[in-house]
């Protein structure tokens, strides 16, 4: 688990480097770092830098990547042509990219992380292709999966569990096609591997956060996607399990499902919070946490309820994040996107170079931890 008090938000921070250098660059016009600069930093000739921009041939490509991690480091403004020069003649890699809720934040960040990630990626030329499931049918997200057949080289995808989505998933491995499962996993011993957090984990650390933050023993609720996200029974399963080995007086209730959405999660839990005057902790395993937000919150403005819940939900979004800041969330629990699309591009292309592995396997990321005392970035 790692404790991101000091920590930026993913995408944005990206964005906001690129937007700084930008709005400095004519300040920097009279202090940016030249060819001798470069060499220097390299340890080369001012000549061999000179070969390395102008693409000469005559030049080893163990020399061309050490002149360009050394742009990079100084930050020359002549980086990228180098990483071009670099990725010329390597075969460009198409991966296949297929995420939920297009209009959702939370994806729109997972997007653009990985198209950062792919900019920069030194290994090969790589393009996303992206594709966002409208719905939560497996026959669209098998639909999807099977329309890459041919286009890309390896997919990797969010959705959920079910035979339609293996099936799919199993033809395209019969292609030669890795297919990767992300944040929630499905199709286990057909898919390539698992990325993501350690979902049994994450409920548990749910769980600990409510035990401890909690003012007195009380009732619990938990929110579920549905029956088939793999991630979200995980998380049920870890934090019923921390319950009832480490915190046997508080009583749970009954898992709900929302379908994760935002109005079923605002009303369900308008009614908990009716219902259960002594309800001292909330966990939303998945998505509509945006509706649990704003009930708690307008519960919390009625001086004749103020309840005093913890609520816990998933993934650092500008509501998580307006949560916490107003107390009305007590932890964002999250997944490191960027290292983990950095990671996934690199083993995708290793695989697609020495072929995909004998045994499914799985790479779990430490958990992320947001609370009120975090600092942000915009």
């Amino acid at each position: 688990m790692i404790m991101r008090m000091g920590a930026e938000n993913m995408s944005r921070g990206i964005i906001g480097m690129i937007g700084s250098h930008h709005s400095h660059h004519a300040n920097l016009d009279m202090a940016r770092p030249t060819i001798i600069d470069l060499a220097k930093a390299a340890g080369v000739s001012t000549a061999t830098v000179d070969r390395v921009l102008n693409g000469r041939s005559n030049v080893r490509e163990e020399t061309v990547r050490r002149v360009h991690e050394a742009a990079e480091t100084i930050g020359y403004h002549g980086a990228n042509v180098i990483r071009y020069r670099l990725l010329a003649d390597n075969p460009e890699f198409r991966l296949g990219l297929v995420l939920q809720k297009p209009r959702h934040a939370f994806y729109q960040d997972v997007l653009r992380i990985f198209e950062a990630q792919a900019r920069g990626c030194m290994l090969r030329r790589v393009q996303i292709v992206a594709r966002f499931a409208e719905t939560a049918r497996p026959e669209e997200l098998a639909e999807i999966l099977l329309s890459f057949k041919g286009r890309v080289d390896a997919v990797a995808a969010t959705g959920l569990d079910h035979h339609l989505v293996t099936q799919a998933v199993q033809t395209l491995r019969g292609n030669g096609m890795p297919v990767y499962a992300l944040l929630s996993d499905f199709a286990q011993g057909v898919r390539e591997s698992y990325f993501g957090t350690n979902n049994l984990k994450v409920g548990r650390i749910a769980g600990w956060f409510i035990s401890k933050l909690a003012r007195r023993p009380g009732k619990v609720g938990l929110f579920v996607g549905g029956p088939r996200f793999h991630g979200h029974e995980l998380r049920e399963t870890g934090f019923r399990s921390f319950f009832r080995d480490a915190a046997p007086d508080f009583q749970l209730l009954d898992t709900q499902i929302n379908l994760e959405t935002r109005q079923l999660t605002y009303e369900a839990t308008s009614d908990l919070l009716a219902r259960h005057p002594d309800l001292v902790g909330l966990y939303v395993a998945g998505g509509g946490m945006e509706g649990a937000i704003q009930a708690v919150r307008e519960a919390r403005s009625d001086l004749s309820v103020a309840p005093q819940v913890v609520l816990i939900v998933n993934e650092l979004t500008p509501e998580s994040q307006s949560g916490l800041q107003d107390q009305t969330v007590s932890v964002v629990l999250g997944t490191p996107i960027r290292q983990l699309a950095a990671d996934l591009i690199g083993q995708m292309i290793a695989t697609s170079e020495k072929g995909m592995a004998e045994m499914p396997g799985q790479r779990f990321f430490p958990s992320e931890v947001w609370t009120p005392e975090s600092e942000f970035m915009r």
